[in-house]
């Protein structure tokens, strides 16, 4: 789909003075081509941009506005508290609701502290973890993103040393040297590390529910292989929660799998889609951070009023007349409209979904929950695929291994104006298919 001309020109300005002409990659349509969406206004469940065009969104920012774009009772909080300054740099009351709220919500969590995105809060835990262990190691997984702190930019080394190495130019091998990746649903790879390394690690770092990757849904079974390992170890289960969080469940993917980490990190919808983020754990655990411990951590931005006045608010909606059973009725109101077109598409593709997040599997056989079983080839079916929907006014994200997301904006006709444009996008990603192979 061709870009307005408004667009076009906006992004070539783009270009001269931002990297790639965006500040964060995923934006810039790489993978799928073309030139991305300028937005200039959001409402709802739409966004519109410079050039007046308006799409049905199913980004949601990445996903923390659940209750869709400009919601009335966020923007009110926010007018609220920008009004009385937009930033302190000291206590307030605000900051202190806010991680009340968390903690009541929020399996086993005693203690928060704030800061300002989802890469600062999953660094701070691991920092935390090891402070609190004195060990040095960390696991990851496989196909699980956390931030681009330069520990966790890291990939998984080949053969079975587990020993990662950087993903990203910049990341010293010596930090990289300090992380043990391991593949997703495999207890045995965790149990034979952790026989190996195990009185060295500090914490186990995982997305309870992958969605950076796909949507790689874990078995219940292998996330309570974790905790144990982890705790006879006596090292640290870490969930980031940063997309799940307060949206799979009030408590997170931690109430869903009946699973309490040693610590959790979120960020999104606390927020109420302004830059926030959190992590939290057991009071003796957080007693490690400065100034009561020994474990640096500081923002000056972190707590801030106009930020915390966002997430409340958001949480509070979430908590009033039914907004959560709506947006699980959503969700499965959306796996029954899109059944008819994924059943008669000409190449495989599934519907894998948990709550409000979903993903279109573009491969064969069942829904992957490892990044190893993922299809490289799909991100060429998506591309077509992606174009198509766009010019039918529906926007996914511009990636085939990044989720979609429903908020409480979507209605019922939305999610059919959905399907009644995929049979035709997953004729274009089946096409695509064909002029490759010839």
């Amino acid at each position: 789909m061709a870009a307005g001309p408004r667009s076009e020109a906006l992004f070539a300005r783009a270009r001269k003075v931002l990297p790639g002409g965006v500040n964060s990659p995923v934006r810039a349509f790489r993978s799928v081509g073309g030139t991305p969406l300028l937005v200039r206004s959001a409402r709802g469940a739409e966004i519109e941009d410079e050039d007046g065009r308006r799409y049905l969104d199913f980004v949601g920012s990445w996903g923390p506005l659940v209750l869709g774009h400009a919601h009335p009772e966020v923007l009110e909080a926010i007018a609220w508290a920008a009004a009385r300054g937009t930033t302190f740099g000291a206590p307030c009351a605000l900051e202190v609701e806010l991680a009340e709220a968390l903690v009541a919500a929020y399996p086993g969590l005693e203690q928060v502290r704030c800061v300002s995105s989802g890469t600062e809060a999953v660094m701070s835990a691991v920092r935390l973890a090891r402070g609190a262990t004195g060990r040095d190691l960390v696991v990851k997984f496989s196909g699980c993103y956390h931030g681009h702190a330069d520990h966790l930019l890291v990939a998984a080394g080949s053969g079975l040393a587990t020993f990662g190495h950087p993903s990203s130019a910049g990341v010293p091998a010596p930090f990289a040297a300090l992380t043990r990746v391991l593949p997703l649903d495999d207890e045995a790879a965790a149990r034979e590390l952790f026989a190996r390394e195990g009185e060295q690690i500090a914490a186990v770092l995982i997305e309870p529910i992958p969605a950076n990757h796909g949507l790689l849904v874990q078995r219940r079974e292998f996330l309570a292989t974790l905790s144990e390992i982890a705790r006879a170890a006596g090292a640290l289960l870490v969930f980031d929660e940063v997309i799940s969080g307060f949206r799979v469940a009030r408590g997170g993917a931690a109430e869903l799998y009946g699973i309490e980490p040693d610590l959790a990190t979120f960020g999104k919808i606390v927020g109420g889609g302004l830059p926030v983020g959190a992590f939290g754990g057991k009071r003796a655990t957080m007693a490690h951070l400065s100034p009561e411990g020994g474990v640096y951590q500081a923002g000056t931005l972190s707590g801030n009023p106009v930020a915390m006045a966002a997430g409340l608010a958001t949480l509070g909606v979430l908590e009033r007349d039914g907004v959560r059973e709506r947006l699980e009725a959503l969700g499965r109101a959306l796996e029954a409209a899109l059944a008819p077109a994924l059943a008669a598409a000409p190449t495989p593709v599934r519907l894998v979904r948990v709550g409000s997040i979903f993903w279109l599997s573009l491969q064969a056989g069942a829904a992957p929950r490892t990044a190893e079983a993922l299809d490289p080839g799909a991100a060429r079916r998506y591309a077509a695929l992606f174009h198509a929907l766009l010019e039918a006014g529906i926007a996914l994200a511009p990636s085939a291994f990044e989720v979609g997301f429903l908020s409480a904006a979507h209605t019922e006709a939305d999610l059919a104006r959905l399907a009644a444009a995929l049979p035709a996008a997953l004729e274009r990603a089946a096409a695509a298919d064909q002029e490759r192979t010839g």
